[in-house]
């Protein structure tokens, strides 16, 4: 069988090409949004995986997968990508974390005396909250509009510009990535307790969804949007 990745392959450059990847390093805990923009090796190294195992099955379900076309976000207009990130990415975010904050502060309220480990879960989710409703309301009346603006006309002013806000939101990217990392950290991989309420596993599952969104949210940005948008500055 053709062996399409390898352990030399960036695992961002891997989600671009099969995004049905992402499931396979979800299930191995690698990063592929923050930690898109190194090989593969490295992650199985610090994971303590198979790697030949992992390249068996990856390039396998890369094979089945090409009978099953998707769309390739790598070769799609700018204005679409930008278009898809906000329209699905950017609105799940604006509904779904001013929905989930009372449940987390209820269970934190009826759980915390029992589960102390609860305070910093709530700590961390709003500080989370608090710092992606700022970042969404950064990319969409700034850097996106620049991004958009540079694409039609790359003059100088606009080049130095798309790659400071390039950088700023990259920044921004990993401090949350961090942030929903250690909160997967402290619920044991959002696994409730046995004893746990409806609202106590409700909050968790909703907790693991916030992630699998955000790291595709952050992937597409991260390891398609700002590779393109780069690559034309430097044209």
């Amino acid at each position: 069988m053709e062996q399409r990745f390898t352990e030399q392959s960036l695992i961002g450059d891997i989600v671009t090409q099969f995004p049905k990847a992402a499931d396979l390093f979800k299930a191995r805990r690698i990063d592929f949004c923050c930690g898109g923009q190194r090989p593969l090796k490295e992650a199985i190294e610090e994971r303590g995986l198979d790697g030949e195992a992992l390249l068996r099955e990856l390039n396998a379900l890369y094979a089945e997968a090409q009978n099953k076309p998707t769309g390739n976000w790598g070769e799609a207009p700018l204005t679409d990508l930008v278009d898809h990130i906000v329209s699905t990415h950017h609105r799940y975010l604006n509904e779904e974390l001013p929905q989930l904050s009372p449940y987390v502060t209820k269970v934190l309220r009826v759980h915390g005396m029992h589960h102390p480990h609860l305070s910093r879960v709530h700590k961390l989710f709003h500080e989370l909250k608090m710092e992606l409703e700022q970042h969404l309301i950064k990319e969409e009346t700034g850097a996106f509009p620049l991004i958009l603006q540079f694409a039609d006309n790359p003059s100088p002013e606009n080049r130095e510009a798309v790659e400071r806000a390039v950088r700023e939101l990259v920044n921004e990217h990993d401090a949350a990535g961090d942030l929903i990392k250690e909160i997967r950290e402290i619920t044991n991989d959002f696994t409730p307790p046995e004893d746990a309420c409806g609202t106590y596993r409700l909050v968790y599952s909703r907790l693991a969804a916030l992630e699998e969104d955000l790291f595709t949210h952050i992937h597409l940005e991260n390891n398609v949007l700002f590779p393109r948008v780069l690559a034309a500055v430097k044209a």
